[in-house]
């Protein structure tokens, strides 16, 4: 399955607008020839969160899922802990706002709210409460990992990152099973596109522990803790880690690997699971005789 056809479906009783939008705009630019060049460039919308009839974050977004993004970003902000809490979300776009109403009031709120940590998501990212809450709760199951079954997922992953192709300046995120793509998502910041995949897999009660994780961006502090709470075992990226992304997979059981491209990767984390299985040829300097 890929993103297109796995739609979610909303719970009963949950109400949820349809307020998705186009993700890339058309421009007209000038080259270094001054030549008028056809193109697009990302979207980005500030849509500001209300939940109960307070105000809560402004974020930046592409707009393409708005309520999946919402809904995510309240799961892994731990404001709600579960879907059947949330009774609407409604995304206007006139108004750049989205109304979330849920069943009953959301304890220790405001002193939740008050402790913010800036991240370092792209566009600065923002975690409500204690950053490390709840971690020593979190228990990952110890799943294998073999170096073919990466190879194939970036080859199937190649056909995805369509903004990023067209416009640039996205980000992109994958929840995998095996090789099979389930939800990609790109986003102007990679925390709005694991975000908006929680989304989907809390709206359809999809399971993690079974998933992998998959972000062009690096990969740190937050994206592991939000990866973790979604019960996904195994984080792969494209790019690199931080010290303290490293140190929370270590804690948490999380296997890493990081730089993946080609044939090219870094396993920092889980080599107790992992299964060197298809090693490339290595490339003899030029010169020297075998």
């Amino acid at each position: 399955m890929t993103a297109d056809s796995t739609p979610s479906t909303a719970p009963p009783g949950l109400l949820l607008s349809d307020a998705g939008l186009d993700s890339t705009l058309a421009v007209t630019s000038l080259d270094e020839y001054g030549s008028p060049r056809d193109g697009h460039v990302a979207a980005e919308r500030a849509l500001t969160l209300y939940l109960n009839k307070r105000e809560l974050v402004t974020l930046m977004t592409l707009g393409s899922q708005p309520e999946m993004l919402v809904l995510g970003w309240l799961r892994n902000q731990r404001l709600v802990q579960r879907v059947e809490q949330v009774a609407v979300i409604q995304v206007d776009w006139e108004t750049g706002a989205a109304a979330i109403q849920t069943r009953e009031e959301i304890p220790d709120l405001e002193q939740r709210l008050s402790r913010k940590t800036v991240t370092t998501g792209c566009g600065q990212g923002t975690v409500f409460g204690d950053l490390m809450d709840d971690l020593d709760r979190i228990s990952l199951p110890k799943r294998e990992l073999r170096q073919s079954l990466i190879y194939g997922l970036l080859n199937a992953l190649d056909e995805h990152n369509q903004i990023y192709r067209r416009a640039g300046a996205v980000h992109g995120c994958a929840l995998c099973q095996g090789t099979e793509i389930l939800h990609f998502v790109e986003e102007v910041g990679r925390h709005n596109a694991v975000d908006t995949i929680a989304g989907h897999m809390w709206m359809n009660q999809t399971p993690g522990h079974d998933k992998i994780f998959y972000t062009t961006g690096r990969l740190t502090s937050e994206m592991v803790i939000k990866v973790a709470q979604m019960g996904i075992p195994i984080l792969l990226s494209r790019s690199g880690v931080t010290q303290m992304g490293l140190e929370l997979a270590q804690r948490l059981g999380v296997t890493l690997v990081a730089r993946a491209k080609g044939e090219h990767f870094l396993l920092y984390h889980g080599i107790e699971q992992f299964l060197f299985d298809q090693p490339p040829r290595r490339i003899r300097p030029t010169g020297k005789k075998a």
